[in-house]
Parts: structure tokens; C-alpha cells; sequence
């Protein structure tokens, strides 16, 4: 049950919680009747104007928790969804004239406006919505500030300008734009803006008899506490009924030997190149800048090497890759995946939290900390650690030349770089990219801030062993592993 000083968190949490329970019992579809009456009971409401609005947005809520678009009832094609029960809050005119204007004789905002849309007023100046064209013109040129600009929080987000209203006024998203970054996920106060999942889907898995393995992204280490560790998850997700769990930290490792080799020979061509590991800078690019999409990276992530790692040791797993981003459930879920390729599904740690709840299961720290990847491939969560992973991996391998690296932090960097390397003009040999800033350890689908969790997560990595990235990878030298990336 929610209550008055439920946060929009507590709805996505309970939401999901429930569906996981009552999907793990077998009786979804008796429970998605009853859910929304549990949470919202009334008479009054919680978190809404009224309770039938409340128990809407958790009608839709449970819908993406089913990978079903809430407005249609068919499987989501998007990462990124809008519901719409929830998109009413925000203001519908962009530009408002505040209690600070002076009404002054200088009519520098009246001027201004080329579409007649502001009016004086005996009080204070006035702005037609209905005439306004946004062009922010009066708010640049108020000498008093006193016109606010209301641009919705999740457009302000959208690092790439994918966010629009339609004639309703509500969000619209354009898939062409799109880099599945959350961004306006995280933006959005109301929780308007939504990533589908695939929580049912994995559950189903884990009810049956095929195996089933989770693949922890690093930025997992931290997320649930002091002391939990990955083999402090790797317990929990095999009471979920995971057989296994590899940590991603691996994959990586296979990833930056296997990127120092494309890194040296590019260099000796002369030729530069992008990161492939952060796909929502692959979207970037792909969708932005398509004319650099030969120079992204042609080696996978790491979220690809460790799922066929996996297969390599068992051609029946199914792979679940677990952490902060939004993104890579895009990744995942192409179009033209080709099968064993990649993970089959994604999940985000605020979705495990809901597994771990609807089992209630209760991680503990681990007495012994236990690592499988080196911490270089720890540190590719963090932005620049792709660089420093990749460089470690160029000096084992005793190869190339000292190369230079511009690190992204942020979607306004990468979109720098990207338009210096599309003009001829990047300096450097080649990008790291990271949409999230800091990393993928700021991801929009963990289950605290980096703030929150840094401290917990530096004493757990304090704790990693001195291994190579080379002597990481050398356990499985009789894998037969591609580390080329053929679809994404």
C-alpha cells in the first residue's frame, strides 16, 4: 500500500515487486486486477489528483513491467516509453512572465517578440500561450529576469533533442532521435517517462528448466550496501534461481586485450576511432553522426564478450545481464540480433531490488571478497576507465605507441568530440565515449546515486587482487571467443 509521502521510487518499486511475486506464484493475471486496489485502496489519494488516476498510472506501471505498451497492450518496441496517465503535471507554456517584472518603459521582452505574443499589462507583462513559438527571445532580453522558463524537465534532459509534445501537449519520444540514454527517465518528476521491462520474461526462465545466468555489470559493487559484494549477489541471484553468476568485469577484460590490438593497428594507420562499450554512445553516433559509424570500435562490449563466454561453456545458457543502464536493454533487444550473440535480456539493479523483494531475500556481506575480473575491468564503469583498461591491456601486450584519448564525460562532451572528429579537428587518437556522466556507475537504472554508494563501492575494490588484465583472461584461453561486433 502506498501512502501520502510515497515518492515516485516507492510506486516503481511496489509496482514491480508485486508483479515479481505474484509472477513467481503463477497468478499474474488474477493480480494485475487486484494491484492497483492494493497500492491505491482509497478513498483518497496518495500521490495524485484522485485515485483513479493513481491506480491508472500503476495499471500502466504493471504493463511495462510486462513489456507491454500501456496504450495499445502489444509488445514495447521502444526501451523508452511514455504513459500517459502520468504525463498531465508539468506546465504546457514554456515561458511565464513572473512577480519580478517591473514593467518597465524599456519593453525589452514586447520588442523582442516577433510573433505579437506578449502583452503590458497595468500589473506586469503577459505571454500568449497560444501565440508563443518558444523562441526564448523575452528571456533573453528581460533585464530584470523576471521570465521564467518552464521548459519541461525531461525535453531539458534529452541530451539530443528527441523529446517533443503533441497536440495534446503530452511527451512524445522520436525513435529516430532516441539513444535510450534514460536521461528523460530521470528527468521526469512525475514518472511520466518510463523503460519497459522484461522482469516476467526473466522469472519465466527461472521457472523452468533451462539454465539460467546472471552477468553483474561492475558498477554492481556498492549498490546494495557495505560489504555486498559480487559474491554477496551471486548468493541471492542463485536463491532467485540463477544457476550461475559471471561478473561483467570479465567481459571487460576480454574486451580491452582484445581493443588494444584494433587501438595499435589503427594507430599505426593512422585512422581513429571510438569506444564501443556504452551504447547509447553507439546510438549517438549511429543516429547523429552516421557518416563516423566506421569508426566506432569493431570489438563488442563487454556485456556481449561475458554472454559468450558463457555459451562457450554452455551453448543452452540463457544470459540476463544485470546493471545501471537503460541502454543496454536496447542493445539486447535489436532487431537483427542474430541468437548467442549478446545477452537475451536486461535487467536494471532497481528490477533485481524487486526480484530480491519479492522473494525476500536479504543479501549479507560477503566474509571473503571473491573477484573473477581484474580491476581494470572493474573500472570500466567509471568514465576513463575504458582508457586506462585499454592502455594497462597495450603495455602487457608490449605493443603500440603512446596514443592519446579524449575521455567523454557526459552526452555534451561526447557530442564535442564527435563533431571535432566529424570536421577533421579531434586532436586525439581516439574517444572514449560515456553518455552517463561519471559513468556507468551514475547509470539511471541503479538502485542508489553515486554519491550514496562510492564510499561502499571504493572499500570493496580496495580489496581486488593485483591480477593482470592478461592473467584475467588467461583461465579461459581454451574458449573460442569472437570479439568482433557483428550487428550492434
Amino acid at each position: 500500500m502506498l501512502h501520502e509521502n510515497s515518492t515516485l521510487v516507492d510506486v516503481q518499486h511496489e509496482v514491480l515487486t508485486k508483479v515479481a511475486k505474484a509472477a513467481f506464484e503463477g497468478t499474474l493475471d488474477q493480480a494485475e486486477t487486484s494491484i492497483p486496489y492494493e497500492l491505491v485502496p482509497g478513498p483518497n489519494p496518495t500521490f495524485r489528483c484522485c485515485i483513479y488516476k493513481e491506480r491508472e498510472v500503476v495499471r500502466e506501471r504493471i504493463a511495462l513491467a510486462k513489456n507491454k505498451d500501456p496504450m495499445t497492450g502489444m509488445p514495447c518496441n521502444n526501451t523508452v516509453v511514455i504513459l500517459p496517465a502520468a504525463c498531465e503535471g508539468c506546465p504546457i507554456t514554456r515561458y511565464a512572465v513572473t512577480d519580478n517584472c517591473q514593467k518597465c518603459m524599456a519593453k525589452k521582452c514586447f520588442k523582442s517578440c516577433n510573433f505579437g505574443a506578449i502583452t503590458i499589462f497595468k500589473d506586469k507583462a503577459y505571454i500568449d500561450p497560444t501565440k508563443c513559438r518558444e523562441c526564448g527571445k523575452c528571456y533573453q532580453n528581460c533585464p530584470y529576469n523576471a521570465i521564467a522558463d518552464l521548459q519541461r524537465p525531461c525535453k531539458k534532459a534529452c541530451p539530443v533533442d528527441a523529446i517533443s509534445m503533441d497536440e495534446n501537449m503530452r511527451v512524445r519520444i522520436d525513435d529516430e532521435k532516441c539513444i535510450r540514454c534514460g536521461a528523460c527517465i530521470e528527468g521526469c518528476p512525475f514518472g511520466a517517462v518510463s523503460d519497459s521491462s522484461r522482469i516476467t520474461e526473466v522469472i519465466s526462465y527461472l521457472l523452468s528448466d533451462k539454465p539460467v545466468y546472471a552477468m553483474v555489470a561492475p558498477a554492481g559493487e556498492g549498490q546494495f550496501g557495505a560489504g555486498i559484494g559480487m559474491e554477496s549477489m551471486r548468493e541471492g541471484l542463485k536463491k532467485l534461481g540463477f544457476k550461475e553468476m559471471f561478473e561483467v568485469a570479465l567481459g571487460a577484460d576480454f574486451v580491452a586485450d582484445s581493443e588494444a590490438k584494433e587501438w595499435n593497428e589503427a594507430h599505426i594507420e593512422g585512422k581513429k576511432l571510438t569506444t564501443s562499450c556504452c551504447p547509447a554512445f553507439v546510438h549517438m553516433i549511429k543516429r547523429h553522426f552516421p557518416e563516423l559509424a566506421d569508426n566506432i570500435s569493431k570489438t563488442i562490449s563487454p556485456m556481449a564478450a561475458t554472454s559468450r563466454l558463457i555459451r562457450a561453456m554452455d551453448s543452452e545458457a540463457i544470459c540476463v545481464f544485470i546493471g545501471p543502464c537503460i541502454a543496454k536493454k536496447s542493445e539486447a533487444g535489436q532487431v537483427q540480433h542474430i541468437k548467442g550473440e549478446n545477452a537475451d535480456l536486461v535487467l536494471t539493479f532497481e528490477e533485481l531490488t524487486a526480484l530480491f523483494d519479492a522473494k525476500e531475500i536479504v543479501l549479507e556481506p560477503e566474509e571473503k571478497y571473491i573477484q573473477q575480473g581484474s580491476i581494470y575491468g572493474k573500472n570500466f564503469a567509471k568514465s576513463g576507465g575504458v582508457t586506462r583498461a585499454v592502455l594497462q591491456a597495450l603495455k602487457e601486450q608490449h605493443e603500440g605507441e603512446e596514443v592519446k584519448v579524449n575521455t567523454c564525460n557526459g552526452a555534451q562532451e561526447c557530442k564535442r568530440a564527435l563533431l571535432m572528429l566529424r570536421a577533421g579537428k579531434l586532436p586525439e587518437d581516439f574517444i572514449e565515449g560515456m553518455i552517463c556522466e561519471g559513468g556507468c556507475v551514475n547509470g539511471p537504472g541503479s538502485v542508489k546515486s553515486l554519491s550514496q554508494y562510492q564510499v561502499d563501492r571504493n572499500k570493496l575494490l580496495a580489496q581486488s587482487d593485483a591480477r593482470t588484465i592478461t592473467g584475467s583472461i588467461a583461465e579461459y584461453s581454451d574458449k573460442k571467443i569472437d570479439m568482433n561486433r557483428t550487428q550492434f
